[in-house]
């Protein structure tokens, strides 16, 4: 089996949540931190497939303050992985591979089902 991947940024408040909460129940994983590693074109892509930008993009995030309106727009269409790339932080964080799923944001309850915990 593999082992999980969590892609976030470490001083993220909800990405030491969802670590933290994996540390306590000994869940071996992986931690990719989106800003010194950001995912491939490919990668992005298949996560905008699976759970589409509005799951995918954090619209509350500082940087999706700071875009303008043209970046915003594109968000919602073929520039939308360009984008994603060039600012990692736009990524709604943590984002959790496990068992061939993927799960945005952290929430115990679904950590625990994810888990079955």
């Amino acid at each position: 089996m593999s082992v999980p991947t969590l892609f976030g940024i470490p001083n993220c408040d909800t990405v030491r949540k969802a670590r933290k909460w994996l540390e306590g129940q000994s869940i071996a994983h992986e931690f990719v931190d989106l800003r010194e590693n950001t995912p491939a074109a490919d990668q992005i892509a298949t996560w905008l497939e699976a759970l589409g930008a509005d799951r995918l993009i954090n619209r509350r995030s500082t940087t999706y303050q700071q875009l303008d309106d043209a970046q915003r727009a594109a968000l919602q269409g073929d520039e939308a992985i360009t984008l994603l790339r060039k600012h990692p932080t736009l990524i709604k964080r943590p984002v959790l591979a496990v068992h061939g799923r993927l799960s945005v944001g952290f929430s115990e309850q679904d950590y625990a089902e994810l888990f079955h915990v």
